[in-house]
C-alpha cells in the first residue's frame, strides 16, 4: 500500500480537536441513510477523560489525519490495565493494546492511521493489537460486517463496507464474532418453548419479578453480581468498575423501564437476569445530533411514554452454576416471554434485537434459535501481532 501522499497525522490535544473528531462521522456518513446520528455531547463524553468512568484504568491518544487543511480520517488508540491482567485465552491479556473509533476517507489514510495506533501501543510496552475496539469492550465492539442495510440499535456500531478489507489488507486476522439476532416479538413462541414457560410458572422455587427502578443502585448491584459471575469466563470479559458502573446508571437511568427489566429468582436468590431497552436510535435519529434547539423537548416527551418498533436486549446473565442446566433455559424463555409481552402491549414494539452474543456462546445461540431468532448483523474483531 503506497503512503498517504500529502497526508498529516497528528495527536488530539485541545478541546477543539475533540470536537473535531467527533464532528468527521458526521460528513462521512451524510449520505448513508442506516447511520444514525449520535448526540455529540455523548460522544465527546466517551471520549473525555474527566466524563468517562473508564479513563479509570485506561489510557487513550486520539489522532486526526489531515491533508489540505480537511480532516480525513480519525483513530484511537487505548490500553485498558485491567484488560491487560485478564486471562490471555479470553482475548485480552499481558502486552494487548486495542484501537478504535476509526474513520477514514481512503484506504490509504486509514493504513497510515493505523500505523500511528501501532506505532503507540508499541511504544507503550504492548505486543499485540485487537480492533476495532471502542474504546471499552462494553461499548462498541468489533466491525460490522453483516446487516449493513438496516440502522444499528442503540449502543451499537455501523460502519462502512469497505473498511473490512482495509483493515484484513492491513495484516489483520479475525478473532471473534460478535452476533445480534433479530426476532419478531408479535407472534407467540413455539409450543415446546410455551411448555417450558408454563412449567416454570407451576414451580414454586422459580420468582421472575420486575426490577424497582426507586431502587436503582440496590437493583443494579444485583445485576451486577450476577452478571459478573455469568460473563466471567467469557472472551473478552472486563470487570465493569465503580466509575463506569456510575457513568451507565447515569446514561441509561432515563430508558431503563421496570417492566423491560427481570430479575429471576430460585428459592428467593436472585440467579438470572435480562435487561431490555427501548431503541433509542428511533428517537434521537431526527436530531442530527444536538439537543437544540428543540431536540431535547422531543426527547423528555419521548422519555416519557416511549412507543418504538424495536426493544433491545444488550445483557442477559444467568449464574455459572446454572449455566449447564435446563433451568438455565426455562428461565431464559420466562424472562423472554414476560417481556415480550410488555414491549407489545405497553410500548408498541414488534421486534427486538438481542446481542451482541459471542459467536462461541452456544448457550444462548441455542435459546435464540428456539424462539425463531435469525441473525441480522455480525461485528468482528481483529488482531495482529505488533
Amino acid at each position: 500500500m503506497a503512503a498517504a501522499t500529502g497526508v498529516t497525522i497528528r495527536e488530539v490535544k485541545t478541546r477543539r480537536d475533540r470536537k473535531t473528531f467527533v464532528d468527521l462521522p458526521f460528513r462521512l456518513y451524510r449520505d448513508d441513510p442506516n447511520w444514525i446520528p449520535p448526540l455529540k455531547s455523548e460522544a465527546l463524553g466517551l471520549i473525555t477523560p474527566e466524563k468517562n468512568g473508564w479513563f479509570s484504568h485506561a489510557k487513550a491518544q486520539l489522532f486526526l489525519a489531515e491533508q489540505d487543511g480537511h480532516v480525513v480520517g480519525r483513530i484511537s488508540a487505548h490500553i485498558d490495565t485491567l484488560a491487560l491482567t485478564m486471562p490471555a485465552d479470553r482475548g485480552f491479556g499481558p502486552g494487548v493494546g486495542q484501537w478504535g473509533l476509526m474513520e477514514a476517507e481512503r484506504e490509504d489514510v486509514f493504513t497510515a492511521l493505523l500505523a500511528r495506533a501501532e506505532a503507540w501501543l508499541r511504544a507503550e510496552g504492548m505486543n499485540r493489537a485487537l480492533g476495532p475496539i471502542s474504546m471499552s469492550v462494553w461499548e462498541e465492539p468489533g466491525l460490522l460486517i453483516q446487516g449493513y442495510d438496516h440502522p444499528p440499535t442503540v449502543m451499537m456500531g455501523h460502519a462502512k463496507p469497505e473498511y473490512r478489507g482495509w483493515i484484513e489488507a492491513a495484516g489483520y486476522a479475525p478473532v471473534k464474532q460478535l452476533l445480534t439476532y433479530d426476532l419478531d416479538i408479535t407472534n407467540e413462541f413455539p409450543p415446546i418453548v410455551q411448555r417450558i414457560i408454563t412449567s416454570g410458572e407451576k414451580n414454586p422455587r422459580i420468582r421472575i419479578r420486575e426490577v424497582d427502578k426507586s431502587k436503582f443502585e440496590e437493583e443494579a448491584a444485583i445485576i451486577l453480581a450476577i452478571l459478573n459471575d455469568a460473563w466471567s469466563d467469557n472472551w473478552g470479559f472486563v470487570p465493569l468498575t465503580p466509575p463506569e458502573i456510575k457513568d451507565v446508571g447515569v446514561k441509561l437511568k432515563p430508558i431503563v423501564f421496570n417492566d423491560l427489566i427481570r430479575i429471576a429468582e430460585l428459592d428467593g436468590r436472585p440467579v438470572a437476569f435480562m435487561i431490555t431497552l427501548p431503541d433509542l436510535n428511533e428517537a434521537i435519529a431526527p436530531l442530527n445530533g444536538s439537543l437544540l434547539p428543540f431536540g431535547w423537548a422531543k426527547l423528555l416527551l419521548w422519555l416519557r411514554k416511549p412507543r418504538v418498533r424495536t426493544m433491545r436486549v444488550p445483557l442477559m446473565g444467568v449464574v455459572k452454576e446454572l449455566q449447564a442446566s435446563r433451568m438455565a433455559s426455562q428461565l431464559a424463555f420466562m424472562m423472554i416471554e414476560y417481556i415480550r409481552r410488555a414491549s407489545v402491549a405497553k410500548y408498541g414494539a414488534s421486534r427486538s434485537e438481542i446481542g451482541w452474543i459471542l459467536d462461541d456462546n452456544q448457550g444462548m445461540r441455542s435459546i435464540a434459535q428456539a424462539i425463531r431468532c435469525e441473525v441480522n448483523k455480525v461485528y468482528q474483531v481483529y488482531e495482529r501481532t505488533l
